[in-house]
């Protein structure tokens, strides 16, 4: 068996794009990603997304400030333990949580994923253990210090022994901010979190406007640019055109004649495509067509209609 690649949109968030861009105006929604990894060795997360509590009451969860801040689309089914369960997974039987970085929208859901080990940069969790360091870099403990087995690692980290998936330190957002690098059949991807938000982050080196270390951010960003110009896809940390090609529910390729890896995107709700949009009733599960081709490099067939 070869790596697969599902990512999760685990809610949704809006906010003020000036505050995500330099120059940006308006607003804008940004889903909040969870991806599953799943490698001969062992099955891994990489991000977990919000916290349940964010659906109810999310400024008692994550504080006045960020209650301001964002308003929450975030509703029961949408927490990354119940996108896995629609995916036929049990959250207990996951192995690795890879933590980007310590902010509530990405190790939120950790609470709901009780038997797996932490992967997470040294230098990121020595300042979310460090109470003051921690409430300027905007870390709650609540989100990830509940006991889980815990790997700090320096700089790259390998995380299975053959060189398919790799920590990649991509310092700047915060102390210890880390992406991940797959090597799949069809070539490798890049899953930047919050390195890089937007393709334009990357395009026009707009940063956000509270970074923790601007000059390593763009080391960072030039080291994506690297990456991409390589021929690796980017995966960017919210950028809300990730999910436009959907379709009813995710499923597994074929395993003859097919890459034995793909990706496919969860979301809450259908893109605007009408080829696209139907749905089982109830069914709040929608995933893009698998980012890959058949052995003799032909694309795969675009899915009709449903009647």
């Amino acid at each position: 068996m070869g790596i697969r690649l599902y990512a999760m949109t685990c809610g949704w968030l809006t906010g003020e794009l000036g505050c995500l861009m330099e120059g940006g105006e308006g607003e804008v929604e940004l889903p909040i990603p969870s991806y599953l990894i799943e490698h001969p060795k062992g099955t891994a997360l990489f991000d977990t997304g919000l916290h349940p509590a964010c659906q109810h009451d999310p400024a008692a969860r994550v504080g006045p400030r960020l209650g301001s801040l964002f308003r929450f689309n975030y509703h029961p089914g949408e927490e990354v333990s119940a996108r896995l369960a629609g995916l036929g997974r049990d959250p207990a039987r996951i192995d690795l949580i890879i933590t980007s970085h310590l902010h509530f929208d990405h190790v939120g859901g950790n609470a709901l994923i009780p038997n797996a080990t932490v992967i997470v940069q040294r230098r990121e969790w020595e300042a979310g253990m460090n109470p003051d360091i921690a409430a300027q870099r905007g870390f709650d403990p609540q989100d990830y210090d509940l006991g889980h087995k815990v790997l700090e690692v320096d700089g790259e980290y390998d995380v299975f022994g053959d060189g398919s998936v790799v920590c990649l330190p991509t310092y700047g957002h915060t102390p210890g901010h880390q992406s991940l690098k797959l090597r799949l059949p069809t070539g490798e991807i890049v899953l930047a979190a919050d390195a890089c938000y937007f393709c334009r982050t990357l395009n026009e080196r707009r940063l956000p406007k509270y970074v923790h270390d601007r000059t390593a951010m763009h080391t960072s960003l030039d080291r994506l640019a690297q990456l991409k110009a390589g021929g690796a896809r980017i995966f960017f940390g919210h950028d809300p055109t990730s999910g436009e090609r959907c379709r009813r529910r995710p499923r597994q390729l074929p395993s003859e004649g097919f890459w034995q890896s793909a990706f496919w995107l969860v979301r809450r709700r259908p893109a605007p495509c009408a080829a696209r949009q139907a749905r089982s009733p109830g069914s709040r599960l929608y995933c893009t067509l698998p980012l890959c081709r058949t052995q003799s490099s032909k694309p795969l067939p675009r899915h009709r209609r449903r009647r």
